[in-house]
């Protein structure tokens, strides 16, 4: 059953899930929802066992509701209108024909998720419906573009607590798990966000990383992992990363801090603190637990 029209399309909206996993030897990345903590929110609030979610950049989307449906926004706020009035996020909305979905204005974050109880109608492509940009994989919204669903609603209004809804900073401290035998410096050091950012990676600038090894045998990427390229400004790879590098990997940042830093705007403040391995895994299974 069709439920939206795509009037305009904004800076970028795809659809997203968890991403795309067992296909790293073949060169095909992970991609997936940018924030998965606000992703994962709009699926638990929905009750959607197997879903998936449009993922806004910024704003300017509008769309028409061709038939009732359930909705949940999460994460950043950018102006959620109804019928062109304000109306909260990180809940859920029943929606009616004729309705009028937009995003008007960036106020914090950068990333929203809008999705349907049930998950919209598409097929999987290579066991995902992640859209890559590198790869042109899945659905970029256009204007025009007509989203299907299959019907269903819930009868209860669910919010997220207070206390689970994020402050999006522009200072963020990021755990990271240093490689074996590489130098501290980058935890000694303070980086602004640029603006050369997207879904593949986050570049920093600060004072340059000296990479101790001049370049190495192409290894596999891990989400998250910080990678010194030959001018010493930091590179953390994210959902769109390359499965393999060259250059040398001083550590690899938390999972859940990467789901933060998704949200963080060009020109925000960046440090980095250390962790073990013991306390990254259980910070992460916490995490996933929190939604199982």
């Amino acid at each position: 059953m069709l439920i939206f029209e795509v009037l305009t399309p904004g800076a970028l909206t795809s659809v997203q899930d968890l991403g795309r996993y067992g296909y790293a030897h073949l060169g095909v990345s992970q991609t997936g929802a940018m924030d998965e903590y606000a992703y994962r929110w709009t699926q638990k609030l929905l009750g959607n066992t197997e879903g998936n979610a449009l993922e806004i950049l910024l704003s300017g989307l509008k769309l028409k509701v061709l038939n009732p449906c359930t909705i949940a926004v999460c994460g950043a706020d950018l102006g959620f209108c109804i019928n062109g009035q304000k109306t909260n996020i990180w809940c859920t909305h029943h929606i009616h024909k004729g309705d009028i979905l937009s995003f008007e204005k960036n106020v914090s974050g950068l990333r929203a998720y809008l999705a349907v109880k049930g998950g919209f109608s598409l097929e999987k492509i290579q066991g995902s419906y992640a859209y890559s940009a590198k790869e042109n994989k899945g659905l970029k919204v256009e204007k025009g573009t007509l989203l299907t669903y299959t019907e269903s609603q819930t009868r209860d209004l669910r919010r997220v607590q207070k206390v689970h809804i994020p402050l999006y900073s522009k200072v963020l401290s990021l755990n990271i798990l240093l490689a074996p035998n590489a130098s501290s410096d980058i935890l000694e050091n303070s980086y602004t966000l640029s603006p050369n950012i997207s879904a593949m990676g986050y570049k920093l600038q600060g004072k340059p990383l000296t990479s101790s090894k001049g370049g190495i045998v192409s290894e596999g990427i891990a989400f998250g992992s910080v990678q010194v390229p030959p001018d010493g400004q930091p590179i953390i790879l994210l959902k769109e990363r390359q499965s393999i590098g060259g250059y040398e990997n001083v550590g690899t940042v938390l999972a859940k801090d990467c789901f933060a830093l998704a949200q963080a705007p060009i020109g925000a403040t960046v440090t980095f603190k250390a962790i073990e391995i013991e306390e990254a895994q259980e910070e992460m299974k916490d995490f996933y637990n929190f939604f199982d």
